[in-house]
């Protein structure tokens, strides 16, 4: 006589979990911000059977939903809102009752991030990616289970995993984000109201480009940064002409001060700061208080740990040069492993690391990463700071050109910055490219291809440049670097 056969619990997980897809991927990527969306485009464009998860309901991760896309609609608003307030008259151009509808501004970042979310969707549809709207965690190195924002759940199988969950803001001790008082860059973009004050803690990336947007609107903005300049990660000679530049326009920047305390009145807030060297403290007050110290990794519920994967002492995801982690068919690219947080560095690795899985190789020149701060003028660099040289003891030449030397920025009545050229001594090969000027952001393709592929100074400086431009300045610095600059 037969028994009964009962299975046990485990037996019974494994079953649900064999029977939950009928589908068997090549590629799932947990995540879908610029990293991880270009890297499930990529593996259906090379005919991998590919999944998406993302948790937040809209594509495009941080950089497009609240960060790099809307500060940079607001950005270019506020620009124009104060080039019209306080320029235009000097150009001819009278105009009387410039105000801000903030309200509307605020529409027209949400149709702008809206209009790409869609586009991405598009285009996993277009390249045949499946796209599971939840959060992801890691069952097993083959196996990922998804609590589905609709209120299921499901499981699916992949022969490899490619982690993308990106970064989050990291907290300041005793300021404790509530997105009304103490704000993030998230609560940044979405205020009520144009503040009369804020305190922006951190003069980095973040941190310049918000405050940027509401001094332009009439707030007064009171950055204060732990370091002796601003953006301590710059070029020095960049980052004292961009911090005059900064202060000229009204930015209230403490360098080599550091915040003590801070308490949240629910109303409002304010800092005790005093000098990072020693000194008496002075207490600001404001409406709010944007932390914009840093980000860290965001891998909270993934599971990585728990199923053997490696992490640093930053909680960073320890990968090789192909973005393999020690589970060698889970990858991990982004903001969640070392090197520079930024989108197009994850997106290059998003491609590099598919191309590896379907035996194309797969490579990222991580010295050839372009960096752009979207202040006005903007600030963009590739390669080597000369601080960086001058510590590894490279011995090499540099040249410089002022923007105010260039026929186009003077045409355009708008000529604040200069570019300065490093390069190795012997060869004359590029090491470093650093631009200050109001497209500078534009102008550091250039400078990133000639990086890229190993170009001396003398290559751009005999290349013909179109006259009059902007890019005729790099032109002019790198024959400041080889030889001497025609124009200065």
């Amino acid at each position: 006589m037969f028994k009964t056969f009962v299975p046990t619990r485990n037996l019974t997980h494994s079953l649900r979990q064999l029977f939950s897809t009928s589908t068997q991927y090549d590629v799932v990527v947990i995540g879908g911000g610029p990293g991880g969306y270009v890297a499930a485009i990529k593996a259906g464009q090379l005919g991998l059977k590919t999944a998406c998860v993302e948790k937040r309901g809209s594509l495009g991760g941080t950089c497009l939903n609240v960060g790099c896309i809307p500060s940079k609609a607001l950005l270019n608003i506020s620009q124009k809102y104060y080039d019209a307030s306080k320029h235009y008259k000097e150009l001819g151009i009278e105009v009387e009752g410039v105000k801000m509808n903030w309200a509307q501004a605020q529409t027209k970042k949400a149709e702008t991030v809206t209009g790409l979310t869609r586009g991405i969707e598009s285009l996993f549809k277009k390249n045949k990616v499946d796209y599971f709207v939840g959060t992801g965690r890691l069952n097993d190195k083959n196996t990922i289970g998804i609590n589905l924002n609709n209120g299921t759940q499901q499981v699916i199988n992949s022969k490899n995993i490619i982690i993308a969950t990106g970064s989050e803001p990291t907290p300041f001790p005793g300021l404790n984000f509530d997105e009304k008082v103490i704000i993030s860059s998230t609560g940044a973009l979405s205020l009520p109201q144009i503040p009369k004050k804020l305190i922006v803690i951190g003069a980095g990336v973040i941190g310049l480009e918000m405050g940027s947007v509401y001094q332009r609107l009439g707030t007064q903005v009171t950055v204060i940064e732990f370091a002796d300049q601003i953006c301590p990660f710059l070029d020095t000679d960049v980052a004292k002409a961009f911090q005059q530049s900064l202060k000229k326009q009204g930015l209230q920047i403490l360098t080599g001060h550091k915040v003590v305390s801070g308490q949240n009145f629910g109303t409002h807030g304010s800092v005790v700061v005093e000098p990072v060297k020693g000194g008496p403290s002075q207490t600001f007050e404001a409406d709010h208080i944007l932390v914009s110290t840093g980000r860290r990794p965001y891998v909270d519920g993934l599971n990585a740990k728990e199923i053997g994967i490696e992490f640093d002492n930053k909680n960073r995801i320890i990968t090789n040069s192909h973005l393999q982690t020690n589970i060698p068919n889970i990858y991990a690219i982004g903001d969640v492993i070392p090197g520079p947080m930024l989108a197009h560095k994850g997106e290059e690795e998003g491609i590099a690391a598919v191309e590896y899985i379907a035996g194309k190789g797969g490579h990222v020149n991580y010295d050839a990463i372009p960096s752009v701060i979207y202040t006005h003028p903007e600030v963009a660099w590739v390669g080597k700071t000369e601080q960086e040289l001058k510590a590894a003891n490279i011995k090499y030449n540099k040249g410089s050109f002022p923007m105010l030397a260039n026929s186009r920025a003077k045409a355009n009545n708008d000529y604040d910055g200069l570019i300065k050229i490093l390069t190795e001594k012997d060869t004359d090969k590029l090491l470093g490219v650093h631009i200050m000027n109001a497209q500078a952001g534009e102008l550091i393709g250039e400078a990133t291809l000639a990086v890229e592929y190993g170009a001396a100074a003398e290559d751009i400086g005999r290349t013909c440049h179109a006259h009059p431009t902007i890019s005729e300045a790099l032109k002019e610095a790198c024959m400041a670097a080889y030889d001497k600059p025609i124009h200065f």
